[in-house]
């Protein structure tokens, strides 16, 4: 198993309205961008962090985790089976270590995490305890692990994934024997353990509007009602290809309006191997749609990808035949996907030979309509007229559209540009919007550019 594993523990084929498309021209050159994408961030007033290896922070890997990221989180070292792997006895190793190297290079730490259904000790798991001892257990761990890095863990993921897809509470060792106030109790004492640590709770499938989002969001909303210490949600964002929910920034903004942060924390987005450029490219159109999400959105405060170069990625172990799911192919050369987090941060320079790419998103979703953009962007080629073309995948009809001439037969619709916007010049974008009409699910689709 490779050395990074997300808080994640089930196959997160992703629900919901998803998915971007996009079109790479030519292979992109592998360099970074000149400002690093911290310094970018930091620009935004917004967090760009990384999951990372204690044992591979050297060399080039540390080289890029501290040229590029201002935020760390420790892959797997702050998690129960790695620092108490036997009762009484403690590896604090790793994790000093990557916190000593995030202290050194100017950056902030994530802890993850300290409740978990996965990655406990067996001592813990198969020792047979009350839930009178399993509750003094667990509030001893919280107190420890959060006291040892009081005022160097900025924020803490305390809770992780409680809740199954439709909503409802995870069965586990802590709602077993505590019932689902367990929640509730871990943010409390983590609170007195370091009251200057934000925290959080975090789960998968919940980047866009469905039954487990919301279940999340109304369990934040009781918490902070009955004053419980809760200070962000993160939305882990283990996507795959062309699946970013619609409904994505429209998720986030709900959580900011409850009055809590939102971090994008665990993001990667695998492909079905192997990688092409169209793949790549419609990968980079992703990137760019959650980096987007989360910049136009106040309260939320960053993205973490879960590893930055596809040779530590935990896809290809745990989904066969996927992978290529990160900024960085596994020579750390930049792929589409770097540049695309760049440019959403407001970066100048992009790698050259990527063309244009169409990058189409749900913009308002409601009962049985929804309205929709394509953005068409260019980056080293110019425009004097350009078609989008893509097929519904569950019957959707457009109704109306602007700034271009939309037809549609059957699945397929095609939109031309209108007699004002042909042209898009070089480094240069046009926008065009529709109204359509969708029953069950609405899928976004890709976007081919002719």
């Amino acid at each position: 198993m490779r050395s990074l594993r997300p808080g994640f523990s089930l196959t997160a084929l992703l629900t919901g309205v998803a998915t971007v498309g996009a079109l790479l021209l030519a292979a992109p050159a592998a360099h970074a961008a000149d400002t690093p994408l911290r310094d970018l961030a930091a620009a935004k007033g917004r967090a760009i962090g990384t999951a990372v290896t204690g044992g591979k922070l050297n060399g080039t890997y540390a080289e890029v985790a501290a040229r590029e990221f201002n935020w760390l989180t420790p892959g797997n070292a702050m998690k129960w089976e790695s620092v108490e792997p036997s009762r009484g006895s403690f590896n604090w190793a790793e994790a000093d270590q990557i916190v000593d190297f995030a202290e050194a290079h100017g950056q902030r730490v994530r802890g993850h995490t300290l409740v978990w259904h996965s990655q406990n000790p067996g001592w813990l798991t198969n020792g047979g305890f009350t839930p009178a001892q399993l509750r003094t257990l667990l509030m001893d761990h919280i107190d420890t692990e959060v006291t040892r890095y009081r005022g160097r863990v900025t924020a803490w993921d305390v809770v992780n994934e409680p809740f199954n897809e439709d909503g409802t509470y995870r069965q586990t060792i802590w709602s077993d024997a505590l019932g689902q106030d367990y929640i509730a109790e871990a943010l409390t004492r983590a609170r007195a353990a370091d009251p200057g640590a934000k925290l959080y709770i975090n789960d998968y499938n919940v980047e866009g509007v469905n039954a487990k989002s919301t279940a999340l969001y109304n369990l934040v909303r009781s918490l902070k009602e009955r004053g419980v210490p809760i200070d962000g949600v993160g939305l882990q964002a283990h996507l795959i290809l062309g699946q970013v929910p619609g409904t994505f920034q429209q998720n986030i903004q709900r959580f900011a309006d409850l009055g809590v942060d939102v971090a994008i924390t665990e993001l990667d987005i695998r492909m079905q191997l192997p990688a092409t450029d169209a793949k790549l490219a419609q990968q980079a159109a992703d990137y760019r749609a959650v980096m987007d999400a989360c910049v136009a959105v106040d309260r939320c405060t960053g993205v973490t990808v879960w590893g930055f170069t596809d040779s530590d990625s935990w896809i290809p172990d745990f989904f066969e035949g996927y992978g290529a799911a990160t900024p960085y192919d596994e020579n750390y050369a930049p792929k589409p996907a770097y540049h695309a987090i760049a440019a959403s941060l407001g970066g100048t320079t992009e790698p050259p030979g990527e063309g244009c790419a169409a990058t189409y998103r749900v913009v308002n979703q409601w009962n049985t309509g929804f309205t929709g953009e394509v953005r068409i962007d260019c980056v080293d080629t110019a425009l004097s007229a350009w078609r989008a073309t893509w097929t519904y995948g569950a019957g959707q009809r457009i109704t109306q559209s602007w700034n271009a001439t939309c037809t549609q037969s059957g699945a397929a619709v095609t939109c031309t540009n209108a007699s004002y916007n042909g042209t898009v010049p070089r480094g240069g974008s046009v926008t065009f919007g529709f109204n359509g009409t969708w029953s069950g699910s609405n899928p976004v689709p890709v976007v081919t550019l002719g």
